[in-house]
């Protein structure tokens, strides 16, 4: 059934994105950085693949998940809109790593003063 690759990636952004607007991670703490490395990111990774496809490492293999509509040869339509996904994916989980790893710091803090004396 075409296009259920490209539903499922915009099912999983959607997620990654309530998730992200719930403890304002990424968009919604820093929506013009957000939008920056995302779109860095993307870039990046479309070169990336420009290369591959260049030298014959990356073809495009034949699904009925996919649309059939191409952007360049071996290029799918969804593989910038997964790139995107992957690149907001990646900000979101180290924001909140991050974000876990002070708390961590600062909840075990009282602790180690309270070991100290």
């Amino acid at each position: 059934m075409p296009g259920i690759y490209l539903a499922a990636i915009l099912a999983s952004a959607a997620g990654v994105l309530l998730l992200d607007r719930r403890w304002r991670l990424a968009a919604w703490h820093a929506p013009a950085r957000t939008a920056i490395a995302v779109g860095v990111g993307t870039a990046f990774f479309l070169a990336w693949d420009a290369v591959g496809i260049a030298a014959g490492v990356f073809v495009k293999g034949d699904s009925p998940l996919l649309l059939g509509v191409d952007l360049a040869p071996h290029l799918p339509l969804e593989e910038p809109v997964f790139l995107a996904f992957l690149s907001y994916l990646a900000l979101v989980a180290w924001s909140g790593a991050m974000r876990l790893t002070a708390r961590r710091k600062t909840d075990a803090a009282p602790l180690r003063s309270e070991e100290a004396r």
